[in-house]
């Protein structure tokens, strides 16, 4: 480490490391612009494979081959009753529609029972592109001539395709300037320097383009799936994590610099001493990352590979490139705060710089039982928030505001079949046609039965059933569960049931699934990683505890907030990934507490080192914290629900972990537990006390 520490801090070598650095990023940047081009943004509303949901479309696609088209649906509506003035425009809006309908015809109105509705559904013709481009002139011509008090939408896949589209123009750059601008607030007012913030905020955006660029290349030929969720989050990732370790290094750069006149050798020791931490950091949020890998759910999956390449991108950025900067510019880069060189500088005159932070370690310190159980308390109590939340967003809620196609789906479940424009899909034998559509029928919540259609080969049959109830209500799913045992008990028909009810259940069911394998996993990387790191059994089994309460007092804290934004049930796989971000994320914190807790031990004892790491990391990370949780709170500017639900519940947790987990429950249980906290290794023997004049605090605690 002593030799890796140097690279970047030597007189020549830095200048090495530089030159290095602009070669990546001059081969990788580029490459990252081209990301966009390999997404497949079908993975973030996907199932694998072996669901029924999925087998059933498979089969569908298989035995009924149908052209891959946008299907428009018009939905015309009067309250009191539809006029003759609607119906012409309903009929005018047929004729004009025929110019972008496949076959040049538009099947007729479907009425709705009550006579306040008319449905025009047609599915778009022509290529992809043009099909894209059908979509304006319809919603044009549905806009235009319109009878007052007639209520429009255009809904079906080309009105939600539309829809999401327009939501998501722009909204990359948006993402990024709300990000890049709330973390270089966040660093003028930690450094108050006119320089210094820019060279983390750049590195940390060198680090991003690298992560993009090796995640292109792996996508375009290694088979990594990507999506717009994945790449969204790699940027936050990189920025976040990136800026995190970056004050860990500066503030322990700027303690070094008080301590040796050389620059290049106060860098040295800070990466010495800085860089375990960091390390096992980054490994922990990397490889908790790759335990995504063993999920089932596409989106979640695929979310693990992109996070890891850009956590180990951004460490390598942070401690070779971002050294050999600070050392290039030297001390004035701190200006007007210049850390000066004062020989003989001991840990009180260090501290004596950490005013706020002293006092908050003399608090611990003279009380550390009532500390901790009075912050247990206050977690607990936060947790109570978790009833607000439920598991389960049903389509029409996906976007944080009203957008046409979902105005439509409601227009249309308030005066038609809750399924109308989703039904369940039964597949079957074609010899046992007729026994499976008298089993449908027979389905308590089951509105309608379509006609039988017999594929090509003859060999299968395909029964549409619409239910009463909206395709994703809980009415629904158990209409589908009477729906699939009723026709899977017809002997020899082989039947399976697909739809948006059926993906809605199998989604629910692969969540489990993931929640029960992966959530286990990645407790137990964490605390390999803590007990390698800490050489002890005790404070990691504590560490760990800390932090699976924090993310329960996230998830309740969130709770309130989310209730109040009108979002409170989350997308099926937001608590497994918001688990994974703040258990990896949030025992960062109390990484970079604990280590330098081990090391001021060694040499003060467990109480002063304990107290003394407190009070010297505690200004950094809590704005380590706070940058980071800005960065996740820039989610929720994106227009979809489960990217706001994410930001706001990890935004929770790292100020829960930063704020109280890491600067009260930790060091405070510390204290109380005392020595045993690093059994069995060294520091908790009795033997391997400091001499005497070393264990005095090196912060009063009285």
């Amino acid at each position: 480490m002593s030799t890796l520490s140097r690279l970047p801090s030597g007189r020549r070598t830095k200048l090495l490391m530089l030159a290095l650095w602009v070669v990546i990023a001059s081969v990788l940047g580029p490459l990252a612009l081209k990301l966009t081009d390999v997404q497949d943004n079908d993975s973030l509303g996907s199932l694998p494979a072996s669901a029924e949901a999925s087998r059933a479309a498979a089969l569908a696609e298989a035995a009924f081959p149908e052209p891959d088209t946008l299907v428009a649906v018009a939905v015309y509506v009067r309250e009191s009753g539809l006029t003759d003035a609607d119906r012409a425009k309903v009929a005018g809006d047929r004729a004009a529609f025929a110019a972008h309908a496949a076959g040049g015809t538009v099947p007729e109105p479907v009425p709705a029972a009550d006579g306040k509705a008319l449905l025009l559904s047609f599915a778009l013709a022509g290529t992809d592109e043009e099909q894209t481009a059908a979509v304006a002139p319809v919603k044009d011509r549905l806009a235009a001539q319109r009878p007052d008090g007639l209520q429009v939408a255009l809904t079906g896949s080309a009105g939600a395709e539309d829809d999401f589209a327009d939501a998501f123009e722009g909204v990359d750059i948006t993402l990024l300037l709300a990000t890049v601008g709330a973390v270089a607030l966040l660093l003028l007012l930690t450094y108050r320097s006119p320089v210094l913030w820019l060279i983390p905020l750049l590195t940390a955006a060198v680090a991003s383009q690298v992560a993009g660029g090796v995640v292109y290349l792996l996508a375009k030929h290694a088979g990594l799936a990507v999506d717009l969720q994945s790449q969204n989050i790699m940027t936050i990732l990189a920025i976040g994590v990136g800026v995190d370790y970056a004050l860990l290094i500066i503030a322990r750069y700027r303690e070094e610099l008080r301590r040796h006149e050389n620059r290049h050798e106060a860098m040295a020791i800070a990466l010495r001493r800085s860089f375990p931490a960091i390390c096992a950091s980054a490994a922990t949020v990397a490889i908790g990352l790759l335990c995504l890998l063993a999920a089932d759910l596409p989106a979640t999956h695929g979310l693990g590979p992109v996070g890891a390449v850009a956590v180990v991108a951004t460490l390598c950025a942070m401690t070779t490139l971002l050294p050999a900067v600070l050392v290039l510019f030297g001390r004035w880069v701190f200006w007007p705060f210049v850390p000066r060189y004062t020989p003989g500088i001991a840990n009180q005159d260090v501290a004596a710089d950490h005013g706020v932070w002293a006092r908050i370690a003399r608090v611990v310190g003279a009380r550390p039982r009532t500390v901790w159980l009075a912050t247990a308390a206050v977690l607990a109590a936060l947790t109570f928030g978790v009833t607000n939340l439920s598991i389960g967003l049903p389509g029409a809620e996906i976007f944080t505001k009203e957008v046409g196609s979902i105005t439509g789906q409601r227009l249309i479940e308030r005066h038609y079949p809750g399924g109308t424009l989703a039904p369940a899909v039964v597949l079957a034998t074609a010899a046992s046609e007729a026994p499976v559509l008298e089993a449908a029928r027979a389905v308590d919540g089951v509105a309608t039965v379509g006609a039988p259609v017999r594929s090509a080969d003859g060999r299968w049959v395909r029964i549409e059933a619409t239910f009463t109830a909206e395709p994703t209500s809980d009415v629904a799913l158990a209409s589908l569960e009477r729906l699939r045992a009723a026709v899977r008990g017809v002997p020899g028909s082989e039947a399976i049931v697909g739809g948006d009810t059926a993906f809605e259940a199998d989604g629910d069911a692969v969540t489990s699934r993931d929640n029960l394998v992966v959530i286990p996993l990645v407790l137990a990387v964490i605390l390999l990683v803590l007990m390698f790191l800490l050489r002890a059994v005790v404070a990691p089994l504590v560490l760990l505890a800390s932090v699976v309460l924090s993310y329960a007092a996230a998830l309740g804290a969130a709770g309130f907030i989310l209730d109040a934004m009108g979002h409170p049930r989350l997308w099926s796989a937001v608590p497994l990934q918001t688990f994974l971000f703040i258990v990896a994320l949030g025992v960062d914190y109390t990484i970079f507490l604990m280590t330098r807790a081990r090391e001021e031990t060694a040499q003060l004892g467990h109480r002063a080192g304990v107290l003394h790491a407190l009070t010297v990391t505690g200004g950094v990370i809590t704005s380590a914290g706070v940058v980071l949780a800005a960065t996740f709170a820039a989610l929720t500017i994106l227009p979809m629900v489960p990217s706001a639900q994410i930001g706001v519940i990890v935004t929770a947790g790292v100020l829960i972990d930063t704020l109280l987990v890491r600067s009260l429950l930790v060091p405070a249980l510390t204290l109380h537990i005392g020595r045993s906290a690093w059994w069995p290794g060294r520091l908790s023997r009795t033997g391997s006390h400091p001499p005497a004049h070393a264990d005095q605090p090196a912060v009063p605690v009285h």
